[in-house]
């Protein structure tokens, strides 16, 4: 196989990834193509490559570099800007959760916690009911707050990343 195939393959799929978990497929295509590229990209090269607009380009890239999966690179004698994917997929992963949390999980833990302590006024069963789900829903999206958070905090441990080797390969 072609390394272009391999690396068109890789980015298709996981633009279909991206678009699975919620994430812009051309931003995840653009990730991809850079993570699996061992130089800095301009906006042309990312154009050119997966034929998105420029617009796009910009846009996606921008978002990318919020959630510090990229980074902007300077090249002297250049007047383009420059991109490189992280490529330690520890921290890219590091990256993802703490994001995911900023963006998702602590809104939803805010607006649960303050519906949790509101006072109702309506049929008590029906109050009743929705309490205890608030409640329940609370609980959950805290305990997956406090494993992202343990995870991270894993995710810096070396002898977690050794033990980690060591477990058994899935299939």
């Amino acid at each position: 196989m072609e390394f272009e195939d391999a690396q068109m393959e890789f980015i298709q799929s996981w633009g279909s990834i991206g678009s699975a978990w919620g994430i812009p497929r051309s931003m995840a295509q653009i990730h991809a193509l850079l993570l699996s590229s061992n130089k800095e990209l301009s906006t042309e090269d990312i154009m050119g490559t997966i034929q998105l607009s420029r617009g796009n380009v910009n846009t996606n890239v921008r978002e990318l570099i919020n959630w510090r999966l990229i980074s902007k690179k300077s090249i002297i004698g250049e007047r383009k800007e420059f991109f490189q994917a992280e490529t330690d997929v520890w921290a890219l992963a590091k990256n993802i959760v703490e994001e995911r949390k900023r963006r998702e999980l602590k809104p939803v833990l805010e607006l649960l916690r303050r519906l949790k302590t509101e006072k109702y006024n309506g049929n008590k069963e029906e109050i009743s009911h929705f309490k205890s789900l608030v409640s329940d829903l609370e609980d959950l999206i805290s305990q997956l707050d406090q494993l992202s958070a343990t995870l991270i905090k894993l995710n810096d441990n070396k002898l977690f990343k050794k033990m980690i080797k060591f477990l058994p390969k899935p299939g």
